[in-house]
């Protein structure tokens, strides 16, 4: 009589995740209608604590409404906004959470998926491999926005954490910490 492995519980796909995510990073939730209230939520308190002009606030609006709706229409699941300002600008940095299915012939292991956003995203990215505690990574940087492509166990795809650090940078302290929250990610 032969026994069969019990099968691991990374080999099925996860029901959800946790991402540790600082508490002063504002939260919208993409998946709800009532993520545009969020955002005005969010302008709002950095046009008063900024002293911004309604220009300069009507143009941060339109800017992360274009981001959450871009996101939207892609699957993104939720919006992450941390100020970052300088006198010239009130920019925030982001993080953009969204899901890649990749169900049966459309799957693509890491090594896959990172030559193929290696050929797509030029010279100017640098695509690497790594790899995190939630599992194998590609992580695609350029001087102001970091993915993360996280492996999701059971052949399900890939969860997308993608930071944009406007005004800092990646090689900063801000893109530092955008490294340990997407170390932070688990798999539930």
């Amino acid at each position: 009589m032969t026994e069969t492995a019990p099968s691991h519980p990374h080999d099925e796909p996860p029901e959800d995740y946790h991402l540790l995510v600082p508490r002063d990073w504002f939260r919208i939730d993409l998946t709800l209608d009532r993520w545009r209230p969020q955002l005005k939520t969010f302008v709002d308190q950095q046009a008063a604590g900024r002293h911004m002009s309604a220009q300069a606030r009507q143009g941060l609006w339109t800017t992360l409404r274009n981001t959450a709706e871009s996101g939207v229409s892609q699957g993104s699941l939720e919006l992450f906004l941390r100020s970052e300002s300088t006198v010239e600008a009130a920019t925030p940095a982001t993080l953009l959470v969204s899901l890649l299915a990749m169900p049966g012939d459309l799957y693509a292991t890491p090594e896959e998926w990172a030559r193929s956003l290696s050929d797509r995203r030029g010279a100017d990215a640098e695509v690497t491999l790594i790899d995190l505690p939630a599992g194998r990574a590609v992580r695609v940087a350029t001087a102001t926005a970091l993915d993360l492509f996280v492996h999701m166990p059971g052949r399900a795809g890939y969860l997308l954490l993608a930071f944009t650090v406007p005004l800092s940078g990646v090689d900063s302290s801000l893109g530092q910490l955008c490294e340990a929250m997407a170390r932070s990610l688990r798999w539930v």
